[in-house]
């Protein structure tokens, strides 16, 4: 598979990741996670996945259901953002959750669920489409 587009952000918590993309506008680490199932709301696991999200919301405890879903082996494989919250810049650094911020919009209104995405230490994010999505 070749990239279907590449975007260049800023990596809060440097690291590398792969996998499919769990796409939601805001997050909640607590209220919208259950850190013991790594399941949003909606049934959506985001245990392994990349966790696209253009902003979060909420509360403080945030950074701690991070580390609670790396303890439970169900935290994201990565978080990519528009804007990181230092709430969840804590809870990704603490948990070792690689985490990108200062990405476009674009690239969240092109992402969809499932697409295959890596993330790289340097912060460059590229969207590769799921097999049988045209293109």
């Amino acid at each position: 598979m070749s990239p279907e587009a590449a975007y260049k952000g800023r990596p809060l918590v440097p690291g590398s990741a792969r996998g499919r993309a769990v796409v939601v506008d805001a997050i909640s680490f607590y209220g919208d996670v259950d850190p013991e199932t790594g399941l949003l709301r909606d049934g959506r696991s985001i245990a392994g996945r990349i966790l696209a999200a253009r902003r979060s919301r909420g509360s403080t405890v945030g950074s701690y259901v991070i580390m609670a879903l790396k303890y439970n082996s169900k935290a994201p494989a990565a978080i990519i953002m528009e804007r990181a919250e230092p709430i969840v810049v804590v809870g990704a650094y603490l948990a070792g959750v690689p985490l990108v911020d200062s990405l476009p919009r674009g690239l969240f209104e092109s992402l969809r669920d499932g697409d295959e995405v890596v993330v790289e230490a340097d912060g460059t994010v590229r969207i590769l489409r799921r097999p049988g999505a045209g293109g």
